[in-house]
């Protein structure tokens, strides 16, 4: 398992255990609610969404059968989602206090987040299409199992192995 898919999913546990314990807290303390929006990313952003990173990461490449696009991306993406939220959450529990320190905190985080968001989608995009040259040995391995089913002749499977080799 490559190590992003890892600390995607490490992240992930960490921000269900901070989102818990911030519920707790406003639970025993009333007051604490006006701390619910930053629970709201905490769990939604930094739990949901992370293992869901993970686990694409992880699951995308071997269902399509096509490599990660860039891995390179998908470790700017780590530390995209991750800063960002973190920035937002300090944003949000800031802004409670001090309006003026908490904006800069929340729109940089979330322009951060949305950034780690759309690397994502754009990855994920990628990952599943493979690269042009893949996709057309793919179209020539179907292209000759078809020929070899019409005519009656039966490929053998080096044949279209070395044609996916060949790209």
């Amino acid at each position: 398992m490559d190590w992003f898919v890892k600390a995607f999913l490490k992240a992930s546990l960490l921000w269900l255990v901070l989102g818990v314990s911030l519920g707790v807290a406003m639970a025993a303390h009333p007051v604490w609610t006006v701390h619910r929006t930053a629970h709201m990313h905490i769990v939604l952003l930094g739990f949901v969404t992370m293992m869901i990173f993970g686990v694409a990461y992880h699951v995308i490449p071997r269902f399509t059968g096509h490599p990660l696009h860039s891995r390179r991306a998908a470790v700017w993406h780590w530390w995209a989602s991750n800063v960002g939220l973190v920035l937002m959450v300090g944003g949000f529990m800031t802004r409670a206090y001090a309006w003026r320190y908490g904006t800069p905190l929340r729109a940089t985080g979330g322009a951060l987040s949305a950034i780690g968001a759309y690397t994502f989608a754009y990855l994920a995009w990628r990952t599943i299409d493979g690269t042009a040259s893949l996709r057309a040995a793919e179209r020539r391995a179907s292209e000759l199992a078809s020929n070899a089913r019409g005519s009656g002749a039966r490929l053998p499977l080096a044949s279209v192995q070395s044609t996916r080799e060949q790209s």
